[in-house]
């Protein structure tokens, strides 16, 4: 049994949202489909411009990948800077450095300005290496940071209880509490006469002038612009699936005394990724916060990853005690910068922020900047660095074959094998797995009372066959990352329908 609470910290330590669904048609400037942090963020900026908007999201807001996130605030992305100065230039570089920080102050302006107690901290940012082999790369990204523009320094010392062989420093950077300060803008923008409907899943968007998003209740919204912030696009006319690669990551979290705070937001791209941060947790403790063990979704034995990530913790912290545990999930662009801008080359009035690389609180924050400028016929000066209408054949040519090879993979694979197992019998209590039954493939769950559901294991977004996440007890896509529930319900997209209930029988 895994320890701890599989639930945020973030969800847990907040109240519950109750925004109304969408009961009829609606007529507003912007319609924002998504309420995680890039939905909610650009709701509010396009609010501040005076503009009418109503947020659309399928479940409750901010329970989402913005509910699970680590919650660093930061400019620094690992090894970034060298990576986008070599394939665009140091000048792309520069702007992506100076979108990133903005969002950083932007957070902390906005949570002055608005009141909103976020537990906002300023901290240095870290990425390290503990080996000899990795400081290079550590020594050419202060090298590409610092020409950037950020306050970039290399040190051998850090807040760490473990020795490193080196490591980025970046000052200004910080962490917070993404709901409470999210929360905070959307009751700052329903003051400002915009709408959120929960409950309220968009299945269809109609380009135009106006444009028309129709829900699966049945009501349309009608907008002169509409901003796809759903994650994962749910709406494919972009084919950006073909550029978006989704991975997931584990969280573990647990409260520590607060002289063994390593004061600072680190992460390392050695063993798989270990991320460390902490956040206030009262009685004179802080929770630290370890993020690593990324894996594809419908990666088999991800337990397994989860056993890691907490041996891990225990070995480097010793005496942390586990109360949460949860995963995240991000998609990653081939070229590795986020697509922030029009949706297609088409496009006029839609708009789209997706890839954010496992960067979401500053990119969010940038684009909804980014977005709400481009509405109100402003360009942001790093609005070309990130418009998804960009390619770049040379670059993005073998991590999109790569891409599309897996896809294929498991399109044609998971099909012609016989079965996941043999036949539901086989399935233990409190797990699931995909059994050829009927001519079809099904996936079925057994519940710790041995009650079985059944399901079609065929994804509804593009028709891959789903595998079984055995630490979270979700169906999860390894095409393109959609996840649901064990009734099919849909819990992440790009898919926007449950899977189809079978019966038990064949």
């Amino acid at each position: 049994m895994l320890p701890g609470t599989l639930e945020s910290y973030w969800i847990d330590s907040t109240p519950a949202t109750s925004y109304p669904p969408l009961a009829a048609g609606t007529e507003v400037d912007v319609a924002v489909v998504g309420g995680g942090i890039a939905g909610v963020c650009t709701a509010w900026e396009v609010a501040a411009t005076g503009r009418t908007v109503a947020v659309l999201e399928a479940d409750r807001v901010l329970t989402g990948v913005t509910g699970y996130t680590t919650a660093k605030l930061s400019s620094l992305h690992t090894l970034v800077y060298a990576k986008v100065a070599r394939a665009f230039g140091r000048e792309a570089a520069r702007l992506y450095a100076e979108s990133q920080q903005s969002a950083v102050e932007r957070a902390v302006t906005l949570s002055g300005e608005l009141g909103i107690d976020c537990d906002l901290e300023r901290v240095p940012g870290f990425t390290y290496a503990e080996s000899e082999a990795a400081l290079q790369d550590i020594r050419d990204e202060v090298e590409a940071a610092g020409e950037a523009g950020l306050r970039a320094s290399f040190t051998t010392e850090t807040g760490l209880p473990f020795p490193v062989a080196g490591a980025i420093r970046v000052e200004d950077q910080a962490q917070f509490h993404p709901r409470k300060y999210l929360l905070g803008l959307l009751d700052d923008l329903t003051r400002r006469g915009g709408s959120v409907f929960e409950r309220t899943r968009a299945v269809g968007l109609e380009e135009g002038e106006p444009c028309r998003v129709t829900t699966e209740q049945g009501s349309t919204v009608v907008a002169r612009d509409v901003v796809v912030a759903t994650h994962y696009p749910v709406f494919d006319r972009a084919l950006l699936f073909t550029r978006l690669s989704p991975r997931r990551e584990f969280v573990v979290a647990g409260p520590l005394s607060a002289h063994r705070d390593p004061a600072g937001i680190y992460i390392t791209q050695e063993q798989n990724t270990r991320s460390v941060r902490t956040a206030p947790y009262g009685d004179g403790r802080r929770l630290l916060i370890v993020t690593g063990e990324h894996f594809p979704p419908g990666t088999a034995d991800v337990t397994e990853r989860f056993e890691r990530l907490l041996a891990w913790t225990r070995d480097r912290f010793p005496g942390v005690e586990i109360a949460y545990r949860w995963a995240t999930q991000d998609n990653s662009t081939t070229d590795g910068v986020p697509f922030v801008g029009p949706f297609h080359p088409g496009a006029e009035h839609v708009h789209v922020a997706t890839g954010f690389g496992g960067w979401g609180m500053s990119t969010g924050i940038m684009a909804g900047r980014l977005l709400a400028a481009a509405i109100a016929g402003d360009r942001l000066p790093w609005a070309d660095l990130y418009d998804p209408r960009r390619l770049h054949p040379l670059r993005e040519a073998g991590p999109m074959l790569k891409l599309q090879a897996e896809v294929a993979r498991h399109f044609v694979g998971d099909r012609i094998r016989a079965s996941h197992v043999d036949s539901v019998d086989d399935i233990a209590a409190g797990s699931g797995a995909v059994v050829r039954m009927g001519g079809e493939q099904r996936a079925f769950y057994r519940d710790e009372h041995g009650a079985v559901t059944a399901l079609s294991a065929r994804c509804t977004h593009l028709g891959c066959i789903v595998h079984f996440n055995d630490a979270e007890r979700a169906w999860e896509c390894p095409c393109h990352g959609s996840r649901f529930g064990l009734d099919g319900s849909v819990i992440q997209g790009p898919a926007n329908r449950p899977l189809q209930r079978k019966d038990l029988d064949a």
